[in-house]
């Protein structure tokens, strides 16, 4: 059984406080994006996992898609599988790439071995794997709160418009990221910012990491205006970077050095 994982942007991102249990409060529009992985899940003698495409680092008896196995064999008689993971989006680029893989691997083996399992009852596994994890579940723009874990609905829709996402190369790990972050709980509720057209979005709907994260590496900044100077409506980082993203009215030219980087273009 096969199934392919995409990726999601953050319209907006706020934090907003700390958390006593160390992490942070957040308020955010989670958006799923058409750029994908690719997961294979069939019967073995044993259970293993490979992958390829980029080199994922790390130990792969850690990576989260042996623990959401792991995590629904304790409560299930799960039958050994071989998954197999080709990674094509970026490591650390802000996109929850690693959560997506994760909640699609619940997903497969929910499917592939009847398990029966509801939406609400796979969020819940989902968000014992990480923060992002439970969004990619439903799979659809939701308004994320608390850890980025819990959601409400939220009316917004980008079809139409063409998303060109940015790597440049560059991988910051969350805890770098939030290493630097300085929570604020000043500013309007995002929800409400979102609201607006999203030709008003671009002084309004700020990613709380910019901040910090642009001095640290200027690269990222200038790309996003260079988006800008190429036409977007609206640019921003997504997550805790370091993907930058334009949402344009049409298929726009980019500059030419952005060759030296991976650039994914969607119709939405």
């Amino acid at each position: 059984m096969i199934q392919f994982p995409n990726v999601k942007i953050n319209l907006g991102l706020h934090i907003i406080g700390k958390r006593p249990d160390g992490f942070h409060n957040l308020e955010s529009c989670f958006y799923p994006v058409p750029w994908h992985d690719l997961l294979e899940s069939v019967p073995a003698p044993r259970f293993s996992f490979t992958t390829g495409g980029i080199t994922i680092p790390g130990d792969p008896a850690t990576n989260l898609c042996v623990r959401a196995y792991e995590r629904l064999k304790q409560d299930f008689d799960l039958p050994a599988v071989h998954l197999h993971l080709h990674k094509m989006v970026p490591i650390g680029a802000g996109l929850g790439g690693g959560s997506s893989d994760a909640a699609f691997t619940l997903r497969l083996l929910n499917e592939q071995f009847g398990l029966a399992l509801s939406t609400e009852q796979l969020e819940d596994y989902a968000r014992g794997l990480g923060s992002d994890c439970a969004f990619f579940i439903r799979n659809q723009p939701r308004y994320c709160i608390e850890k980025g874990d819990r959601f409400k609905d939220i009316e917004l829709s980008l079809a139409g418009y063409t998303l060109v996402l940015v790597y440049p190369n560059l991988a910051i790990s969350t805890a770098e990221a939030y290493a630097g972050v300085r929570p604020d709980a000043s500013s309007p509720p995002l929800r409400d910012l979102l609201l607006a057209p999203i030709a008003d979005w671009h002084d309004s709907v700020k990613n709380s990491f910019e901040e910090s994260v642009f001095p640290k590496y200027p690269i990222l900044e200038k790309i996003k205006q260079q988006l800008y100077q190429s036409g977007a409506i609206y640019a921003s980082m997504s997550g805790s970077g370091s993907t930058i993203y334009g949402i344009f009215g049409q298929e726009p030219e980019l500059p030419d050095h952005f060759q030296e980087f991976i650039v994914k273009k969607c119709l939405l």
